[in-house]
């Protein structure tokens, strides 16, 4: 019976990117700390799992024998929220480090475990191929 790599792999490869966006968005807030009028943005990760996995993003084809491609990971236009300022500063800016550091530790553990368990799941897989 074939299965797909998407299914046997499941939401992970969408969760790890998803976490890798969010270190981004979260280090980018961290670098623009004492940025006159920056305003700290994040996007909750729960909702936008779900909307990678419900969401099929089609491409277009410009010729009749082209594959129609779906981007399951795809999540459309601007994801991303500003943050509320604990206690707001004077320049307009809306970073609170110590905020920003604990969202960005809390991340990076979350994304290490989403990377064990899709290294455990492939590992699985290709014990299945082989027979061992």
């Amino acid at each position: 019976m074939p299965i797909s790599i998407d299914s046997a792999l499941g939401p992970l490869p969408e969760a790890l990117v998803l976490r890798g966006r969010r270190s981004e968005l979260i280090a980018s807030n961290l670098a623009n700390a004492d940025t006159p009028n920056f305003k700290a943005r994040d996007f909750d990760f729960h909702s936008m799992m779900d909307k990678a996995q419900t969401e099929q993003v089609a491409l277009n084809t410009t010729h009749a024998q082209h594959i129609a491609l779906t981007d399951a990971s795809g999540v459309g236009g601007e994801p991303f929220k500003y943050r509320v300022p604990n206690q707001p500063s004077l320049d307009g800016n809306t970073v609170d480090s110590q905020v920003e550091q604990a969202a960005f530790a809390e991340n990076a553990v979350n994304y290490q475990a989403t990377l064990t368990f899709l290294n455990s799941r492939i590992k699985g897989l290709l014990t299945a191929i082989k027979g061992d």
